[in-house]
């Protein structure tokens, strides 16, 4: 199981090349494409951007695509924007207000 890996450095820039790069590493059909994030120093929306962007790319190519080595604030700003699945993370959501887990035989319906 082949895994290839990228890194993003700074404010992405160019994120055409970044998907261009990402498109590379799928070439021949790694098992997963992670993109390291450690040098990231100041994330912001840019780099949430760029990193959705990225994951897109892959996933065309059919691909799965994670991200690792975020730090606190590129973790809330994933988590705040619903991409928590980059991070190989399940988001935790709150059931609908009014829906039962389990329906008993002798429950009146509400």
């Amino acid at each position: 199981m082949e895994i290839r890996t990228l890194a993003l450095e700074g404010p992405p820039a160019d994120i055409p090349a970044l998907c261009a790069r990402v498109s590379e590493a799928c070439r021949d059909g790694p098992a997963h494409v992670v993109c390291d994030v450690r040098a990231v120093t100041e994330p912001g929306l840019a780099t949430v951007d760029a990193l959705a962007r990225m994951a897109l790319t892959a996933r065309r190519h059919g691909t799965p695509f994670r991200v690792t080595g975020a730090d606190g604030r590129l973790l809330a700003l994933l988590r705040l924007v619903g991409l928590v699945e980059l991070l190989g993370e399940t988001e935790e959501r709150e059931p609908p207000v009014g829906v039962e887990e389990g329906v008993e035989a002798d429950d009146l319906p509400v």
